[in-house]
């Protein structure tokens, strides 16, 4: 949803997130507020202050409301099943040695982004639940509830997974409270379904006649179909995701398309390159967009999204490299794939081809003659200091004539159809239809053009393998762990950096203590192992 937002009106719709509360939901700019929620064009300034809110997501070092650290977004990958972090960022190795506790600022602050887009969300419900909004159209007051429950969801998505019980808030305070229950993770799960299904009700049908990342019902049902799994009821799984495959409105690409179609490449590849993740690129795949593109009003920042660094290597700081888009443009290498992952792919499978997995480096300094063009050994040495080492292409990105440039500022691909079939592959494997779960599992392989698993195969060990395969760099990792129940021993199993120091109570992270001191007036334990 690339519009121009003014900064009062994202100050506005903000503004509730910069309360001294951690959880309070009192408007501070309440009269501006009641001004900005009486009509349609208001809703829609305050709708786009929702979008733009939600791409702090993984805001990274700035002076702003959920500021975080580098690369806010490998929090919930690295030091799992899929990849070690680096020696090159100190403030990730607490995740990879497990020695974080409640006052580290990763874990407070996205608490802080998720309750801060909750209140927001809140904001749009309740306010347009008022008699004196002036509607442009009858459907518009369940248009803009659609949308910041679906964000609600999303949020709470977050909280859920993270931290287990959370309070459940649904409207807007109208006085200062320090006294939040926790709600059981079983209640807010209910909650979240019941939004996503009232989203998926009246968010629009037709991907076709909407803007580049508003949202759609297949977008709800997508996220209903996950957070069903969770909440163990695997048939309404089973039928959201059904829903969204045979919408007839995706598809998994399978032919070239977009940027660079002309050009060596495979259809897997095309879909991570800049530019190519909406459908107005030929992008039938993806079901939901996070607009960011780079320089462009309404998109993301410098600092909105770090992952680019975290995923391409420091290789320039290797003597006979340079900068280059060759080689995914800046990166300081703080995670890496574990080998396990890039060993696991056939010779024949389309991810698993040059475009999409980088194995070699060739030194690419013309004015070091001694080493231009000659192949580059890769060291255990240079992999630690996250110089190079075996990675995905998904995250390459160096806009042209600024080589230094800090962010990754691809639109991005949230939801789409590939994991769609992977969420119904869980479903069916959780409800014991093996069969189903197969063929759905081979709905993906056929398209990278692996070999088709058997149902001697499938079992949610190998679902997961697949998810890897399929959605390196892209999934939040710790969340489908904690879904499956395979946290702990599948780290211990691949993860040799964090095998020895993970425990049980590390399934969830714990409660951020300023939250805990804020609450004063009803007193929480924190999460087993962190008191």
């Amino acid at each position: 949803m690339k519009k121009y937002i003014s900064s009062i009106l994202l100050a506005l719709v903000l503004c509730s997130a910069c309360s001294e509360s951690f959880l309070d939901e009192t408007p501070q700019n309440f009269e501006s507020a009641e001004q900005t929620y009486k009509t349609t064009k208001g809703f829609n300034a305050a709708l786009n202050g929702l979008q733009a809110y939600s791409r702090l997501e993984f805001e990274t070092w700035n002076d702003n409301i959920v500021s975080q650290g580098a690369c806010a977004y490998e929090v919930l990958q690295g030091g799992l099943d899929i990849c070690y972090i680096n020696n090159v960022d100190g403030t990730l190795q607490p995740f990879q040695k497990y020695t974080f506790d409640a006052t580290n600022s990763y874990i407070s602050n996205r608490w802080k982004w998720a309750y801060g887009l909750i209140t927001n969300a809140n904001m749009m419900i309740n306010y347009a639940e008022k008699g004196d909004v002036v509607w442009s159209k009858d459907t518009d007051k369940q248009f803009f509830q659609a949308n910041a429950r679906f964000f609600r969801a999303y949020a709470y998505r977050y909280l859920t997974y993270l931290y287990g019980d959370v309070p459940w808030v649904d409207k807007v305070e109208e006085e200062y409270r320090v006294d939040f229950p926790r709600t059981p993770k079983a209640e807010v799960l209910a909650k979240m379904i019941e939004d996503l299904e009232f989203a998926a009700q009246y968010l629009p049908e037709n991907p076709n006649n909407v803007k580049d990342g508003e949202l759609t019902k297949w977008a709800a049902l997508h996220m209903l179909s996950e957070i069903s799994i969770f909440a163990g009821d695997y048939k309404k799984a089973e039928t959201t995701a059904l829903e969204v495959i045979n919408s007839s409105y995706f598809q998994l690409m399978n032919t070239r398309f977009g940027k660079n179609s002309s050009q060596p490449g495979d259809p897997f590849a095309d879909m991570f390159l800049e530019k190519n993740q909406n459908r107005k690129a030929g992008n039938m795949e993806s079901i939901w967009v996070v607009q960011a593109e780079y320089n462009v009003q309404g998109g993301s920042t410098t600092y909105n999204d770090w992952t680019r660094r975290a995923w391409v290597g420091a290789y320039y700081s290797i003597p006979g490299f340079i900068i280059s888009q060759e080689y995914g443009g800046r990166g300081l290498g703080q995670i890496r794939p574990i080998q396990h992952w890039l060993d696991s792919y056939e010779a024949k499978d389309m991810r698993n081809s040059i475009y999409n997995i980088r194995r070699e480096y060739v030194y690419n300094d013309p004015k070091n003659t001694a080493l231009f063009g000659k192949k580059h050994t890769i060291t255990e040495d240079n992999m630690d200091r996250g110089y190079v080492f075996p990675t995905t292409t998904k995250f390459d990105y160096m806009p042209e004539n600024d080589e230094t440039y800090n962010g990754n500022q691809k639109d991005k691909m949230r939801f789409r159809l590939a994991e769609t079939y992977l969420l119904l592959a869980e479903a069916y494997i959780q409800d014991n239809q093996i069969a189903k779960a197969t063929d759905a599992i081979n709905k993906v392989r056929a398209r990278a053009g692996a070999t088709l698993a058997t149902q001697a195969d499938v079992n949610i060990d190998y679902l997961l393998d697949e998810r890897v395969r399929e959605l390196l760099g892209e999934e939040m990792r710790r969340f489908t762990l904690v879904r499956t129940g395979k946290l702990i021993e599948r780290t211990k199993k691949y993860n040799s950096k964090s095998a020895s120091t993970i425990k049980d109570q590390h399934v969830l992270w714990p409660i951020p203590q300023g939250v805990i001191d804020s609450n004063s007036g009803l007193k929480w334990e924190n999460n087993p192992g962190y008191n």
